[in-house]
This record gives C-alpha cells, sequence and structure tokens, in this order.
C-alpha cells in the first residue's frame, strides 16, 4: 500500500511511520555506531526520527538533511523545539547530486544514515547517495540503509510486493530496490550486516573499505 501521508501543524510534518519504527531502529543504532560517533541523515523526512535518536542515543551528533524545503522547515521546527545539543540544523541536501561538499563544507561523518528513501526516489538517488557516503565517511565508516528490500528478486512479503506495485504506480522510478542491486553499486564500501527488521524490513550496513575516491566514480 502506498506510504501514508503526512500530517501537517503548522510548519512540522509527521509520518505515522516514524512512530512504528523509531524504536527498532534505534536499537540497531546503538548497538552499531560507537560513542561519540557523527551521523549524517539523508532524507530526514518530517525531522521526527532525528529528535528521537538524538535524545535517545546523546553521544551522537546527528546532521539532519533533506532536498525537500517544506521537509526543511519541519526538520528545523522539531528541532527548535526539542533544544537538544547534539542535534545540528538542518541541511539542504540532493543525494543524487554530484558533489556533497559544497552543503558539508568538507565535513567528514563516522555514519550516513538513510531511512526509507531508496524506494520513493529515482535509482539515481540511491547512486549519489552511495557515492555521497564514499566522499564524507571516514575510512571504515558506515553506511546504513534502512526500508524494505528484494531478496535475490524475490519481495520478502506479499504486502512488499503491493507496496512495489504502489510505488511503480506513482513513478515508474521508484521501486523496493534488491539488495543484490544495492551492493554492486557499492563499490567503495562492503556489506557488513544485513539485519531483520520489524514489518518485513531490512537494515543494510556497510563499511567504507579503502581509498573510495578510486573505489566510486
Amino acid at each position: 500500500m502506498p506510504e501514508p501521508k503526512l500530517w501537517s501543524d503548522g510548519p512540522k510534518r509527521h509520518a505515522p511511520a516514524t512512530l512504528r519504527n523509531r524504536e527498532p531502529i534505534r536499537d540497531t543504532l546503538a548497538t552499531l555506531l560507537p560513542s561519540k560517533a557523527g551521523v549524517l541523515e539523508v532524507g530526514a523526512g518530517t525531522g521526527e526520527h532525528a529528535v528521537f535518536f538524538s535524545r535517545a542515543l546523546p553521544h551522537l551528533t546527528w546532521q539532519p538533511t533533506d532536498a525537500d524545503p517544506e521537509l526543511i522547515a519541519s526538520i528545523a521546527a522539531y528541532a527548535m523545539e526539542a533544544d537538544l545539543p547534539n542535534l545540528r540544523p538542518p541541511l539542504m541536501l540532493d543525494a543524487g547530486t554530484q558533489s556533497w561538499q559544497p552543503a558539508l563544507a568538507d565535513e567528514v561523518f563516522d555514519a550516513v544514515v538513510s531511512i526509507n528513501m531508496i524506494h520513493i526516489a529515482p535509482w539515481c538517488a540511491c547512486v549519489g547517495l552511495i557515492a555521497g557516503a564514499a566522499a564524507v565517511l571516514r575510512q571504515g565508516g558506515l553506511l546504513i540503509l534502512y526500508g524494505p528490500f528484494m531478496v535475490d528478486g524475490r519481495h520478502t512479503a506479499p504486502s512488499n510486493a503491493a507496496f512495489d506495485h504502489s510505488l511503480k504506480a506513482m513513478d515508474a522510478r521508484f521501486g523496493v530496490r534488491d539488495v543484490a542491486e544495492v551492493v554492486a553499486a557499492a563499490h567503495a564500501f562492503r556489506l557488513t550486516h544485513r539485519l531483520p527488521m520489524p514489518a518485513n524490513n531490512l537494515t543494510l550496513v556497510f563499511a567504507r573499505d579503502g581509498d573510495a575516491s578510486q573505489r566510486t566514480g
């Protein structure tokens, strides 16, 4: 089924799915990430995840980004209301652009996190996400992707197949991605974990491996 429409409260937007998946994702991040990690969230959406994770994991410094000005306003409103010292103001960032450096000013991160983004964007956004992450992650840093995925060309549940159909009806460029397809695009990374998550989702964890500037491109 299509993803639920966002609810509005002034500039703040609310995505119902965030209330269902935030705790399992929090627990996964707590296990994966080192102390005092700097995290870049790509496609932060409403900002609800950014606030929840920043509050629950105060040892992380969280930098939310999005490509949609209305969602940037929502993230900013949530961040201002939460007033958390480890949650930075949002930045405009399009995952599909050639270079993220103008927006991020050459900053290096310990992890790049993207939640429920690559299936509801063109494939070039996934490719751009991987290339951008390779450029901004320290060696050994993690790229963490959460969402529905196909495995070996098959959906993991009938509900995911129906969701994939609805995404493609919305935009032919959208769709649930196959794990193998994402791994093949991640030249500068190695897949370290494929973790089952509730509601037939997966978390894919990639470690930046070697000289990314020579292995992406």
